[in-house]
């Protein structure tokens, strides 16, 4: 039996929201439709956004539904870039380095289609954007700029970004700022009305968008949220009957809202507790694979990281090897690097973080969660030295094999 831990890629489907979702697909009815049975499924929808918006702290009529978490994203930087720079006096986007390549995609096609100026902000060693380096990019970009986005806690690393600092300082300057949550949501605490109110944001300023997704608590694939601040005007990207304020034209997903908000509920509830248990596990693992392999460098911060979240890099090995090789030893990990036509590539988080490329090939980054338990750690401590001796001894790809 194979043991997963790439729970920051997907986690499995609560047996709760599998349950509200096979049930919730049996009924018809289109929420926008004005008979009975329409209206029937409309309530079960906006109970459903009521749930949602509850693990968000925020209002219902500021959670837009989405297909996920890289729609949601799309929908908050083109709709918030369009929507400011509409007149061509705020082209400017301020994006940390390392970011998920559903925002770094979505900024850049901005910039090679609309003309965005796209500024990448700088993370310090452990992957964290400082407040003092925001507030000097919005000093130097003056009244230029649209909208600044950032990572909540990072997908690959598990660095926690200071989120209410951040707000703070844009806030400060009058910018809107969007939080990519999709990693942190259901490890983290996430309430954007407390954010809000202890970053003095106001109005269309400070955090006005944040991006979940259903599949990383345990609900469907293919779900997602947006909040989206009352106060923040964006441009749609579809255009159609008008639904959920005009935002995100299309009938409205019932069953995957039923769904998504029954995931939400129980991973809401338990998360104090699930946050010391997995905080546990990850401790022990870390420490495990640090007297197996006595130069691993564990990437990311000690303090300030996600609790399921553990990164390493292994010096002179592929992340790839190691990746192959567990899981033919029946372990699903997952590497820190992006691979294009099987070519291995180094980790564009590592690199944003001052690492030197060889390091960043030989990242592996181990996801806990719900279902993830201390035999599952044992299991992937045992399985690690064969792998890392046989991708040690394998070296890097790009070694010449000529020598000897």
């Amino acid at each position: 039996m194979s043991v997963y831990l790439d729970h920051a890629a997907t986690t499995p489907m609560r047996a709760e929201s599998l349950t509200a979702y096979t049930e919730a697909l049996a009924h018809i009815g289109n929420p926008a439709s004005i008979h009975s049975t329409g209206q029937r499924a409309k309530q079960r929808l906006e109970e459903s956004r009521e749930t949602i918006a509850r693990s968000l702290g925020c209002d219902p009529i500021e959670v837009i539904l989405t297909s996920g978490g890289t729609e949601s994203i799309n929908l908050a930087l083109k709709g918030l870039f369009w929507s400011r720079n509409a007149d061509g006096t705020r082209p400017i986007m301020l994006v940390p380095g390392g970011e998920h390549h559903a925002t770094i995609d979505t900024v850049e096609w901005l910039a090679s289609h609309d003309g965005a100026d796209v500024r990448w902000l700088p993370l310090d060693d452990e992957g964290m954007l400082q407040p003092a380096a925001l507030d000097q990019a919005l000093t130097e970009a003056g009244d230029a700029c649209a909208v600044v986005t950032v990572i909540h806690a990072n997908n690959e690393v598990g660095t926690v970004q200071p989120i209410v600092e951040l707000s703070r300082v844009c806030a400060r300057y009058d910018v809107p700022l969007h939080v990519d949550a999709v990693a942190a949501y259901g490890h983290l605490p996430i309430d954007v009305a407390d954010i809000r109110t202890r970053s003095g944001a106001v109005a269309a300023s400070g955090l006005v968008a944040l991006s979940v997704s259903a599949h990383k608590i345990g609900g469907p694939v293919g779900v997602g949220a947006l909040y989206l601040s009352r106060s923040a005007t964006v441009e749609p990207l579809m255009h159609g009957g008008g639904q959920q304020r005009d935002v995100r034209s299309g009938t409205q997903d019932v069953a995957g809202a039923i769904a998504f908000a029954a995931a939400a509920e129980p991973a809401m509830r338990e998360l104090p507790d699930e946050t010391r248990r997995l905080e546990a596990l990850r401790d022990a693992l870390i420490e495990g694979v640090e007297q197996t392999v006595p130069d691993v460098v564990v990437n990311g911060s000690r303090q300030n990281r996600l609790p399921g979240n553990a990164h390493f890099s292994f010096p002179g090995c592929e992340g790839d090897s190691l990746l192959f090789l567990l899981d033919m030893a029946g372990v699903a990990v997952s590497t820190g690097s992006a691979c294009q036509a099987g070519i291995p590539e180094p980790s564009h988080v590592l690199q944003a973080m001052g690492r030197d490329e060889k390091e960043a090939r030989g990242a592996l980054r181990v996801s806990l969660g719900r279902t993830t338990t201390r035999d599952d750690v044992d299991a992937f401590l045992t399985a690690l030295p064969g792998a890392h001796r046989q991708a040690h001894k394998a070296g890097l790809s790009d070694r010449d094999v000529t020598r000897r």
